[in-house]
């Protein structure tokens, strides 16, 4: 990475975390930060962040969640030296670690053991939606067929009997998602990400339990704006305080 590609130090979470992320190609967003904000991980427990990019996501939990251990999964090396930094400059390595690894393989991981699982895999499909040039943002938003359903058989080998998965996905892809997770997952917790009030969703972040048997639940939107388009108290306690979001 380094001297070939330009990169930026950006602030999320009002400036509380510092990431180093690539100028070009994709940067951490609200999905990355509303992701964390919905994992209810536990001080003690083990998570993992599947396809980490720099780490937003997982080391947002971090910083949230004192004593929680959290490995972020990358498959593009680049990334991952970006992602070990963050997490130093962060104060967070003694509790982050990198793992060079597909999401889809798992090389590196001890199978079974993890708590808890976040990812926000790549959801645009490549067939309605035009595909970016850039190879770095072209890898992280589009979804090869039958993905989800891969990354979703991934946490569940990670995770322990009755670990918790969160992700967060198109809004208008929620069956794909029901379908994906129908093999080993239950008890889902389903919040609409909304732009505004009375919009339709623009995305979905679910809670699925291992192996979990209650009733799925479909739980009052987030909308991301007010009714003047300004952004919305709940959202900007969330993306910029730091926040949980409540999915149980």
């Amino acid at each position: 990475m380094g001297a070939e590609i330009d990169t930026t130090e950006d602030g999320v979470l009002g400036g509380r975390l510092r990431l180093r992320q690539p100028k070009r190609g994709h940067r951490v967003g609200h999905d990355a930060i509303l992701l964390a904000a919905a994992v209810d991980a536990q001080a003690g427990e083990r998570a993992v962040d599947l396809g980490a990019g720099v780490g937003g996501a997982g080391l947002a939990l971090a910083a949230r969640v004192a004593g929680l251990s959290v490995t972020l999964v990358e498959i593009d090396a680049g990334l991952c030296a970006l992602a070990a930094e963050n997490a130093r400059r962060n104060g967070l390595a003694e509790r982050v670690s990198v793992v060079g690894a597909d999401a889809e393989e798992l090389g590196g991981l001890k199978l079974g053991t993890y708590d808890r699982v976040l990812m926000n895999p790549p959801f645009n499909d490549p067939q309605r939606q035009q595909v970016s040039p850039d190879p770095s943002r072209r890898l992280a938003h589009t979804a090869r067929p039958g993905l989800l359903a891969r990354w979703a058989q991934s946490a569940a080998r990670l995770l322990k009997p009755q670990g918790v998965l969160t992700l967060i996905w198109r809004a208008d892809g929620l069956a794909e998602v029901r379908a994906a997770l129908a093999a080993d997952f239950g008890a889902l917790r389903v919040l609409p990400v909304l732009p505004r009030p009375g919009a339709p969703a623009i995305r979905v972040i679910v809670r699925a339990v291992k192996g979990g048997r209650e009733p799925q639940a479909a739980l009052p939107g987030l909308a991301l704006n007010d009714a003047a388009n300004t952004p919305s108290a709940e959202a900007e306690a969330v993306l910029r305080g730091g926040e949980a979001l409540r999915l149980i």
